[in-house]
C-alpha cells in the first residue's frame, strides 16, 4: 500500500510523461492543477500518519511544515497557470509544444523540491536541489527570446557553479561522517549526523560547511551568490517567478539550515549562525537600495525577493526559539505574499503589454481586483500591519534588539529603504492614470486574495496548533 510519503514523491513522477504526451492545453492544464492537487493532500495527510525512521526518508516537524507549504503554493500556482498561459497561448508567445514541455517540468520541479525536503540523505536531498534547479532553467528560457535565453543560460552557469561546490562540500561531510558513523548509507543520513555531529572532525566539518554555503547560498539567492535571480524572474514566465521565489529559495535554505543543525551540535566548528547573520545583513541592504534602480516590475519584485530571503538568513543566523520561530513564520508569509504579488504582476504585465513600470499605470481603474491584489500584496511585503508580515518582522527586531543590539539599526535603516523604494514605484501603477487594457479572458484571482486573506489572518492569530508546530521546528532547528 502507498503511504502519504510515497504519493508526495509518485504523484509529480507520473505525472511527467503524462503531461508531456497531452496535446489539448485545457486537459493539460487540469491534469496538472489535478496531480499537484493530490501531492497537496498528500503532503497534508502526513500530519495525521506516523513516520517510521528509513535510511532515505525522514519526516519530522521541520520538513512538514516546509512539504505542507510548499505543495500548496505549488496548487494554487498551477491554478494561476492556467489562465495566464492561456493569454500567452493566444499572443503567440508560446506554442501548444512549449505548453507541454511546461507542464512537464512544472511536475518535475515539483517532484524534485519533495525529493530534496523528505530526503533523510544528504545526497539525494542534493540531487532534489539540483534536479529543481535545472527543471527552472529550462522553464526560465521557454520563451526563446534572446534576453530569455541569455537569463536561463546566466542562471545554468552560476547554477552549474553551485552544484559543484554544494557536491564537494557534501563530499567532505560523508568522508567525515564515515570514520565515525560507519560507510554507506548511514554516513549520509540526517538524524545520524546530527547524534554523532560531536564526535566529527570539526576541521574538515567547518570546510565543508563553506563549501555548501557557497553553493546552496547561490540557490538561496544570496548577495553576493545572487546575480542570476533578478533576470530569471525578469525572463522567465511569471508563474515560475512565483515558484521560485515562494518554494525553491525555501529547499535551499533548507538544505543550509540541516547542515547548521549538525554543526551547531560540534562545539569547536566554525560559528554558522555569525556567518549567516553577516551573510543574511548583507543581502537585506544590499537589496534594499537596489530596488531604487529597478525599472520592470518582476525585477523589483525580485530584488524584494532577495531582501527577504537575507532577512530570513538573519534571523535562522540569531537562533534560539524566537528568531528560529521568527524566521519560520516569515518564511510563511513571504511565501504566500510574494506569490500572491506575482500572480497580480503577470496579470497585471499582460494588461498593458510590457513588464515596464512607467508603462502600466491606472489598474484600479481598469480591473480594480488585479490594482487591489497588487497595492494590498505590496502593503503586505512591506510589513504593514496586520498581516503576517509585519509580526515576523517585529519577532525578528526585537530578537536582533536582545541578541545583537547593534545590527537593529541596520534592519530597521533596510526595512525603511525598502518601503519607500517598493511604494514609490507601485502607488502610480494602481492610483494612476490607466493605459492599459482588458484581457479576452477573467484572470485567476483566486489563489491572490486566498494566500492575502492567509496573511492576513496569521497575522492577526495563529492557530495554536501551528504555533506548537512552529514552535517544535524552531526547537529542532536549534541555536
Amino acid at each position: 500500500m502507498i503511504g502519504p510519503v510515497e504519493a508526495v514523491l509518485i504523484i509529480p513522477a507520473s505525472a511527467i510523461p503524462i503531461l508531456a504526451l497531452v496535446s489539448g492545453y485545457r486537459l493539460g492544464a487540469a491534469l496538472n492543477i489535478l496531480a499537484c492537487a493530490l501531492t497537496l493532500g498528500a503532503a497534508t495527510a502526513l500530519l495525521f500518519t506516523a513516520h517510521p525512521r528509513s535510511d532515505l526518508i525522514i519526516i519530522d516537524d521541520f520538513n512538514i511544515f516546509l512539504l505542507v507549504l510548499t505543495t500548496f503554493v505549488g496548487f494554487t500556482t498551477s491554478i494561476f497557470s492556467a489562465t495566464y498561459l492561456a493569454h500567452e497561448i493566444e499572443t503567440g508567445r508560446l506554442t501548444p509544444l512549449f505548453l507541454r514541455f511546461y507542464h512537464a517540468m512544472y511536475q518535475t520541479l515539483m517532484g524534485a523540491m519533495n525529493v530534496a525536503l523528505v530526503a533523510n540523505n544528504i545526497g539525494l536531498m542534493w540531487v532534489g536541489v539540483e534536479v529543481a534547479t535545472l527543471s527552472t532553467v529550462m522553464m526560465v528560457g521557454i520563451y526563446r527570446t534572446p534576453e530569455a535565453i541569455e537569463a536561463a543560460w546566466k542562471y545554468f552557469i552560476l547554477g552549474s557553479v553551485g552544484i559543484g561546490l554544494a557536491f564537494f562540500g557534501t563530499i567532505l561531510v560523508y568522508l567525515v561522517a564515515q570514520e565515525v558513523v560507519g560507510d554507506g548509507l548511514p554516513a549520509m543520513s540526517w538524524d545520524l549526523l546530527v547524534k554523532s555531529a560531536p564526535m566529527l572532525d570539526p576541521k574538515l566539518l567547518s570546510l565543508a560547511f563553506v563549501f555548501l554555503l557557497v553553493g546552496y547560498g547561490t540557490k538561496v539567492g544570496l548577495a553576493p551568490f545572487h546575480a542570476w535571480l533578478p533576470d530569471a524572474h525578469a525572463e522567465g514566465p511569471t508563474p515560475i517567478s512565483a515558484v521560485l521565489s515562494g518554494l525553491l529559495l525555501n529547499v535551499a535554505l533548507y538544505a543550509l539550515l540541516r547542515f547548521k543543525m549538525v554543526l551547531a551540535g560540534n562545539a569547536s566548528a566554525i560559528d554558522v549562525g555569525a556567518i549567516m547573520v553577516g551573510l543574511g545583513l548583507i543581502s537585506l541592504v544590499f537589496a534594499a537600495f537596489m530596488l531604487y534602480r529597478r525599472r520592470d516590475i518582476k525585477r523589483l519584485f525580485a530584488y524584494s525577493s532577495i531582501e527577504h530571503m537575507g532577512l530570513i538568513t538573519f534571523a535562522f543566523g540569531l537562533g534560539g526559539p524566537i528568531a528560529n520561530f521568527a524566521g519560520l513564520l516569515h518564511m510563511t508569509m513571504h511565501s504566500l505574499t510574494k506569490s500572491a504579488i506575482f500572480f497580480a504582476v503577470g496579470h497585471a504585465a499582460q494588461k498593458a503589454g510590457t513588464q515596464v513600470i512607467e508603462d502600466i499605470r491606472g489598474l484600479l481603474q481598469i480591473s480594480p481586483t488585479v490594482g487591489w491584489g497588487l497595492m494590498l500584496g505590496t502593503l503586505a511585503i512591506l510589513g504593514m500591519p496586520p498581516f503576517g508580515v509585519f509580526a515576523s518582522e517585529f519577532l525578528i527586531l526585537t530578537s536582533a534588539m536582545r541578541q545583537l543590539p547593534w545590527a537593529a539599526p541596520l534592519l530597521l535603516l533596510a526595512l525603511a529603504v525598502a518601503f519607500a523604494a517598493v511604494l514609490a514605484r507601485v502607488q502610480p501603477m494602481v492610483f494612476g492614470e490607466t493605459n492599459v487594457r482588458r484581457l479576452p479572458h477573467p484572470p485567476a484571482l483566486l489563489p491572490v486574495f486566498t494566500h492575502l486573506g492567509l496573511g492576513l489572518a496569521l497575522g492577526l492569530f495563529i492557530p495554536p496548533f501551528l504555533a506548537d508546530w512552529y514552535a517544535r521546528a524552531a526547537k529542532l532547528i536549534g541555536g
